[in-house]
């Protein structure tokens, strides 16, 4: 009898530890990684942002869906779009300095503002890995039910992998905007009418175009609508053209051919050719293909940034599009980019001696050597754009352009690419997108600063998110602010931001943006201009 007990005795607490182990290894797999600031998006933006709260002395943790962190910077953006140099400061500024010492330039201001890619790339792991940032690959918001909340707060995220992360405040640097959607910060998605805030620049733009919408056996052309766009000055949900960044050489040493993708159908390439038999007309075979390539010599090591293949309406779907209608809007970007470099290269409509010099060019390959040489990030030019308290319009780049509580400069002119194409009345195929160019070419001399509020939700839905890509904005303005400089400039505001509302204990909205200000200075940040007003240009300069 007392054995049979002993024996049951050791069965109960076998049982018990089992059970206590069973129930640790659970807990252990739902317990919370807790951080001081939670950035989700590897992009150049959240990087800076990064950087910037770790060193202040933050636990910071940058949560990246894909395999790489700088998003265009290093995906393929190379021909940084600078506007007037003596804008960015600060840490941004630092990234072009540590270029500038890796290729050791010899340039007036010491900066290289063309790296290569995996330059970019190196840059940035840099940066984060001299912080202290913790970097996680792989780490996707959960599409449903991924933000917890509360009393207006966002408490943690979870991720598509089941990995929970809390923080104090949170930090959107996406280019999709997508923690800042799923924690119920208001937004938009395409172009405001033109009455909404009285941007004359606003909404649908005035046509172009003289080639037939059809092809030579009387067919519309792919991708061309039927139906006109709106009176001009309305608004719709529809986004300018996403393309990819091709980070190109002409070393016969590092080149790989331009791939055919699955499923090439020149047909998609018909008002392409036409165009490209036109230049040749006018410039020469040679001529009109070397004339592809620009800007040879800016981007180091025989490399060229490709920025020619524009994918027109086919980007309508993604700012809001699901995880998996993304995916396809991607896919279908990569067959068109693809298609289009390998339509040059090879169509026989093309005479021998242009194709002979375009394929002097083709995919480099030491860049995105992970990714069969092709970048990592589709380049969405305007995805989401959150609406706070205070939204920035258009007056605020052409003649309001002093500020409060500024953060950095802006100086780059209104840039909207090509938003659709369609057949007018008489057969002609039209585009449209592109604003009218009036005060917008001052915008070049005169530099507009950047107010915190961008990148504030509303009080009443958010107090402890931060946003530095799909920033409170018109699609005018966001056509001037999207540049990578400016997203930069806008993480490191941000991260500074998050420590004051940490060590104050203050709501992101109710920050002291003096004392704010002052720190972003003592980083070298530029929140002033000598230039204010048109005034103040030199004569002739207008």
């Amino acid at each position: 009898m007392k054995k049979v007990l002993l024996k049951s005795r050791w069965y109960v607490i076998i049982v018990g530890m089992l059970c206590v182990g069973l129930f640790s290894f659970r807990k252990e797999k739902t317990v919370e990684d807790s951080y001081d600031v939670v950035v989700y998006g590897g992009t150049a933006s959240g990087v800076i942002a990064a950087v910037s709260a770790a060193r202040e002395g933050m636990k910071v943790v940058v949560l990246e869906p894909k395999k790489h962190i700088g998003g265009m910077v290093s995906g393929g953006l190379s021909a940084t779009d600078v506007g007037r140099k003596d804008v960015i400061g600060g840490y941004a500024k630092e990234v072009y300095l540590r270029a500038g010492r890796y290729y050791q330039t010899n340039a007036k201001d010491s900066a290289a503002w063309f790296p290569e890619p995996h330059v970019a790339e190196k840059i940035l792991n840099d940066m984060v890995s001299e912080a202290g940032v913790t970097v996680l690959y792989g780490q996707r918001l959960k599409e449903k039910g991924g933000v917890k909340k509360k009393n207006g707060q966002i408490v943690s995220v979870t991720m598509e992998d089941g990995k929970v992360y809390s923080g104090k405040v949170f930090i959107d640097a996406t280019y999709e905007g997508d923690l800042m959607a799923f924690a119920g910060a208001s937004y938009t998605v395409g172009r405001e009418a033109q009455s909404l805030y009285s941007e004359y620049s606003a909404g649908v733009r005035d046509a172009f175009g003289s080639q037939s919408a059809y092809d030579e056996n009387g067919k519309l052309l792919p991708g061309v609508q039927r139906t006109p766009p709106g009176p001009v000055g309305s608004g719709d949900k529809k986004t300018q053209a996403y393309n990819f960044r091709l980070s190109l050489t002409n070393d016969k040493n590092n080149l790989v051919p331009f791939p055919k993708p699955k499923g090439y159908d020149p047909r998609r390439y018909t008002d392409l050719l036409r165009n490209t038999l036109g230049s040749i007309e006018k410039q020469g075979a040679a001529e009109a293909a070397a004339k592809t390539f620009p800007g040879l010599g800016k981007v180091p090591n025989n490399k060229v940034d490709f920025n020619n293949a524009d994918y027109v309406g086919g980007s309508w779907d993604y700012p809001d599009g699901s995880y998996k209608k993304r995916a396809a809007i991607w896919q279908d970007h990569i067959n068109y980019v693809q298609g289009f470099v390998y339509f040059l290269a090879n169509d026989p409509r093309l005479p021998k001696e242009y194709r002979d010099e375009f394929n002097k060019w083709g995919l480099a390959k030491d860049e995105f050597a992970d990714n069969n040489n092709w970048p990592y990030e589709l380049y969405v030019r305007e995805g989401r754009r959150m609406k706070g308290d205070w939204v920035m319009i258009q007056k605020d780049v052409v003649s309001e352009m002093q500020k409060e509580d500024p953060v950095g400069l802006g100086s780059y002119g209104l840039d909207v690419h090509r938003v659709q194409a369609w057949v007018d009345e008489k057969g002609i195929l039209k585009y449209e997108g592109t604003p009218q160019r009036t005060e917008q070419e001052r915008m070049k001399h005169i530099p507009y600063q950047i107010p915190y509020r961008v990148l504030t939700p509303k009080r009443t839905e958010l107090n402890n998110l931060l946003v530095t890509v799909c920033v409170s904005s018109s699609h005018v303005v966001y056509s001037t602010i999207r540049m990578e400089p400016q997203y930069m400039i806008m993480g490191q505001a941000a991260g500074n931001a998050a420590v004051l509302a940490i060590k104050e204990g203050k709501a992101v909205q109710d920050i002291d943006v003096k004392v704010l200000g002052d720190k972003l200075r003592s980083q070298g940040a530029l929140l002033e201009h000598k230039l204010k007003t048109l005034a103040d240009l030199p004569a002739g300069k207008e």
